[in-house]
């Protein structure tokens, strides 16, 4: 796996299915990737909130996620987080 943060950036066509999967594929080889929604896609902090929704039902229970600005944080878990 490598180690390095992968960034990523959501512009004019916001999210999609297909950057859903391009993310799913990107965690084969990572465990961390970085997503900066730019301004073409949303400035409204409700909108983002709705985009790491979207991306976080996608993925499913092994990834968590961190909103912060417009700059989203997503990591991949080895093991199935407690809560």
């Amino acid at each position: 796996m490598k180690s390095n943060v992968l960034q990523l950036q959501i512009g004019k066509k916001g999210y999609t299915e297909e950057f859903a999967k391009q993310v799913q594929h990107e965690f084969e080889e990572r465990t961390r990737i970085r997503i900066n929604i730019l301004k073409s896609a949303t400035r409204n902090k409700e909108e983002a909130k709705e985009i790491t929704n979207k991306l976080m039902a996608f993925l499913g229970p092994h990834y968590t996620s961190r909103l912060i600005g417009y700059v989203l944080t997503v990591h991949k878990w080895r093991k199935l987080p407690k809560f």
